[in-house]
């Protein structure tokens, strides 16, 4: 009897387990006694649907359809009569309904107090003998018309779809069998009601792009979003509102987003269900005077309110209630909190008179958006139903919690948070700037101080925040899922639901690293000054962090089955390259500056390098607008993002300056000092070089090993005795007596008959030795060969310490030097021979 309990125990575990993890997967391509048939090759598949069913959850079914056809090949039938069938059968329904659902509640088939007065939860299962002469089938319930809809695309990600499949083209794989790993499985009930994003700060990018494609932000566009939003188990959405109005600009934008389920808000300073650019068509076409000013036109905005609780008084939303200045801006200083508080009682009056029910039957939303702030602290109050939205400051950093130790606000509280933002010190449109580390940490203190009626976050274009946003939404369904030690496996798996598990620990290791370098300082502000070239080799290191990164970006994209490589270059591989490419063109900028300075031809190298990474800029963002996926995202990355002179962005990118040098204005560059027994110097940084009529020198940028390599042309004329064609190098030494100078060469063999390769080599021009450095070459295999580097070494003798000039001569074409290593006793040994030494200009 002890054992018999102790497994009951268990089987009562594992049910609830299923019940409360919302992420164990139920779907396998393995067949074994503990599944359900979906779809094998020879078998169909069906949907069973109650005709009378809600036609937004109809809407998902049908999507749910096409998502069996993308990965089976096959599309169900959907039948709405009691079917007789022998092949697998998916049952879809919401309770309460008088649908098949409730029936199998009755019949005790479906634990109905799972779903009976719940908030938007599904439940998935197996059931046994739904219909007469049907065995079995797969069902999916929901407490209502979200919760069903959930469970519907629930259904669909784990079968293989992407939330992603559209917004991120990412592929869907093919299979034959599908198979359903048999339990009860839920994702429970949503800790934050209203979870969404607001489409803003939409020019040029997502407006160019929704115009080209969509004809505008009319219903076909939202159509998408919405889908996108539900997929991702959201409900609440803030429309693109710079020039936009969503009621009006599409007569069917409202009665759509209320027939998909998407509960519709405005933002934080558009009132009473309308957009800032209804009022101005408004007083437009009513030819009224613009004056956004409540003491001064109370009769207008009375009416002008109106319209927008009439328009949209039968769709499920949310109301913004309060005013702010027109134009997003704070209202005038005299505003006083009486007449503030007055404005939200006439405006429930509104709401009251339009709708014919009580105020507090219309969800409202106060949003404490930067000045408003000051006003609740100062105390202003509104009704205890009406939703108080906190804000961050824009960047990701909350302002205000509710105070815990004081009486709660009765309606409860919402956090507006920021993924993009328009305002000073600079814009931040372009790419991702979020980490979900810092968006987890911010947003689990919002909801561990009570912060669980409202998650809002602002995204810009939708694009590029494909990964915070599903990690947003994510987090807002249930946020005690998430903690400090889980965030990187959550990046894990969302990377393998996108481009499978082979390269998702790698890909992971990409999303959660770009967004950390993008927080250091975001692209917008990034610039030539951010970083010290002087002190600790700091912009170096930063730059050599991104192009690291941009390598093994590109190495996964190379390896990817070519089906992805569209996907992945939105995902990770753009935004990673574009800013790698920024901050090159930044560090150009930056040396280009110090060389001019210094009167270093250098500073023409890194001008011309400066201008190819602004130009390469230029390619990857037409390679995402115009290549990828056919040209599908055309405009989607026109926002601007290199030269601001102000906070506001221009129309389009601005080259950096560069200063370049004329050959007068060059001088010898620099003087290497000697530290801690050494000099090394890249070959291509002498002080001097002297050519002839008939031969000069030139570098030959990324040559060999380091940093390039210096030689002699044309390669087939050979000096005469009489010709001096050298390079020179100055070093300050603080050591005296003997040392090395090591020449590292190009492995160049003896081919002119054997003669071998000489130069000449000396200090302030006493005593050159002559050195011939491969004429003892006899066709054997030498070490110098395999290591693709000849070492050729001198012995000096130093007689003082302080400034002394290497001459170093060629007496024969085709030597190559790449890197001068003096050793006055301290050289260590290493393959590439030591990093080039610190060097004073001159």
């Amino acid at each position: 009897m002890k054992n018999y309990f102790k497994f009951l125990l268990t089987v009562i575990f594992v049910l609830l387990s299923n019940m409360a993890n919302a992420t164990q997967p139920f779907i396998t391509e393995d067949k074994n006694q503990n599944v359900m048939v979906l779809k094998e090759k020879s078998l169909g598949l069906s949907f069973f649907v109650n005709p009378n069913l809600d036609s937004g959850i109809l809407r998902a079914v049908n999507h749910l359809q096409s998502d069996f056809e993308k990965v089976t090949g096959q599309r169900p039938r959907v039948l709405n009569q009691h079917p007789n069938v022998s092949s697998p059968l998916i049952i879809i329904g919401m309770i309460g309904s008088n649908s098949i659902i409730d029936d199998l509640v009755k019949q005790k088939k479906i634990e109905g107090k799972e779903l009976k007065g719940k908030n938007e939860k599904f439940i998935i299962q197996q059931v046994k003998n739904p219909f007469k002469g049907v065995e079995e089938a797969l069902v999916v319930a929901g407490s209502d018309k979200r919760g069903t809809i959930y469970g519907i695309y629930e259904l669909s990600r784990q079968i293989g779809v992407s939330p992603w499949y559209y917004w991120a083209d990412v592929p869907v794989k093919h299979e034959e069998n599908i198979y359903f790993v048999k339990g009860i499985y839920t994702e429970g009930e949503p800790a934050v009601k209203y979870r969404g994003i607001f489409l803003n700060d939409e020019a040029p990018a997502l407006s160019g792009w929704a115009k080209a494609t969509f004809g505008g932000f009319n219903s076909h566009f939202y159509e998408k979003v919405f889908e996108l939003i539900l997929r991702l188990k959201a409900n609440y959405m803030w429309p693109a509102m710079w020039g936009n109005a969503f009621y009006d600009d599409d007569a069917e934008n409202g009665s759509l987003a209320n027939e998909m389920g998407i509960v519709m808000g405005t933002s934080h300073h558009e009132p009473m269900a309308l957009a800032q650019t209804d009022w101005r068509r408004y007083i437009k076409k009513n030819n009224l005077p613009n004056i956004w000013d409540y003491s001064k036109n109370k009769t207008v905005l009375d009416e002008f309110w109106k319209t927008g609780i009439q328009r949209s008084k039968n769709w499920e939303k949310l109301v913004t209630i309060g005013m702010r200045g027109d134009g997003d801006e704070a209202m005038s200083e005299g505003t006083n909190i009486s007449l503030l508080e007055n404005i939200v009682k006439e405006q429930r009056k509104i709401i009251e008179k339009e709708t014919g029910k009580s105020a507090d039957k219309t969800p409202q939303v106060w949003a404490l958006y930067k000045e408003v702030q000051d006003y609740y602290d100062q105390g202003m109050r509104v009704p205890n139903d009406v939703i108080l939205l906190f804000c961050d400051d824009n960047w990701g950093n909350v302002r205000k919690l509710p105070d815990l130790s004081k009486p709660l606000h009765k309606g409860g509280y919402g956090m507006y948070y920021h993924f993009d933002y328009v305002g000073g010190p600079r814009n931040s449109k372009w790419i991702n700037i979020s980490p979900i580390q810092r968006v987890w940490e911010q947003m689990n203190l919002s909801y561990q101080n009570g912060v669980d009626k409202i998650w809002i976050v602002n995204v810009g274009d939708l694009k590029p925040m494909e990964f915070p946003i599903s990690f947003f939404l994510d987090m807002a369904w249930n946020p005690e899922k998430f903690n400090s030690q889980n965030l990187f496996q959550y990046t894990e798996k969302w990377a393998a639901q996108q481009f499978g598990e082979k390269f998702s620990k790698e890909i992971a290791r990409l999303l959660d690293t770009y967004p950390k370098y993008n927080r250091r300082v975001t692209p917008e502000m990034l610039d030539s000054k951010t970083y010290s070239l002087e002190n600790y080799n700091e912009f170096e290191t930063v730059v050599n962090d991104y192009k690291n990164l941009a390598l093994d970006a590109y190495r996964i994209y190379n390896e990817l089955p070519n089906e992805y490589k569209d996907s992945y270059f939105q995902l990770v591989l753009y935004p990673i390259d574009a800013c790698s490419n920024l901050y090159e063109m930044y560090f150009a900028q930056a040396k280009n500056r110090k060389m001019a300075e210094a009167k270093n031809k250098l500073a023409n190298y890194y001008a011309d390098q400066v201008k190819a990474k602004f130009e390469r800029d230029s390619i990857l963002q037409n390679k995402y607008n115009n290549e990828i996926s056919g040209g599908k995202w055309t405009h989607m990355m026109d926002q601007m993002r290199i030269g601001y002179k102000a906070w506001h962005d221009s129309a389009k990118n601005i080259l950096p300056d560069v200063k370049y040098l004329s050959d007068d204005e060059i001088v010898a560059p620099r003087v290497f000092v000697e530290k801690e027994g050494y000099v090394s110097i890249d070959a291509e940084h002498f002080s001097k070089m002297n050519n002839s009529k008939k031969s000069h020198w030139e570098i030959i940028p990324n040559f060999g090993k380091t940093l390039s390599g210096i030689t002699i042309f044309p390669q087939n004329s050979y000096p005469s005795e009489q010709e001096n064609i050298f390079v020179e190098y100055e070093i300050d030494f603080s050591s005296k007596g003997e040392c090395t100078v090591e020449l590292l060469l190009a492995p160049t063999l003896n081919f002119n008959s054997n003669k071998g390769l000489r130069y000449e080599i000396s200090f302030d021009g006493e005593n050159p030795q002559r050195v011939n450095f491969n004429g003892h070459y006899k066709g054997e295999l030498g070490k110098w060969q395999a290591e693709h580097i000849i070492h050729s070494s001198t012995k000096h003798n130093i007689l003082k310490s302080g400034r002394h000039i290497l001459r170093f001569r060629v007496l024969d074409p085709g030597i190559v030097l790449q890197k001068v290593l003096i050793d006055t006793g301290g050289l260590k040994t290493s393959y590439l021979g030591a990093p080039e030494s610190d060097s004073v200009l001159e």
